[in-house]
């Protein structure tokens, strides 16, 4: 499985380091984000639809964020993985994401 995020990594790292944003790239990270996010709501909170959540979530987290829990998707959620989704969870951007969405579900 590591084997599988070293090339992601590394290709992100050679793309960063150029100064050039790859749309490609940055959609097949948060893609592998998301998927960590939706499991990680999905498990945390039974019963909620994971996908508005897991969209707040993605878009309050930073490159950073996004590479980590991309890299998560293939190494495995941990407990630290779940508590940078909650801590990302916990932003203004993200609870104002959440409210509004939840609002609208209604």
């Amino acid at each position: 499985m590591r084997a599988r995020l070293l090339p992601l990594m590394a290709l992100t790292a050679l793309i960063a380091s150029c100064g050039v944003v790859s749309e490609a790239t940055d959609d097949l990270a948060r893609d592998q984000a998301r998927s960590t996010v939706n499991r990680v709501v999905a498990d945390r909170f039974p019963g909620v639809n994971a996908a508005p959540v897991t969209d707040c979530i993605i878009d309050a987290a930073d490159a950073s964020e996004i590479l980590s829990l991309a890299g998560a998707s293939v190494t495995g959620v941990t407990d630290r993985t779940v508590q940078n989704v909650l801590d990302i969870a916990a932003r203004p951007e993200a609870v104002t994401c959440l409210a509004r969405n939840s609002l609208s579900l209604l």
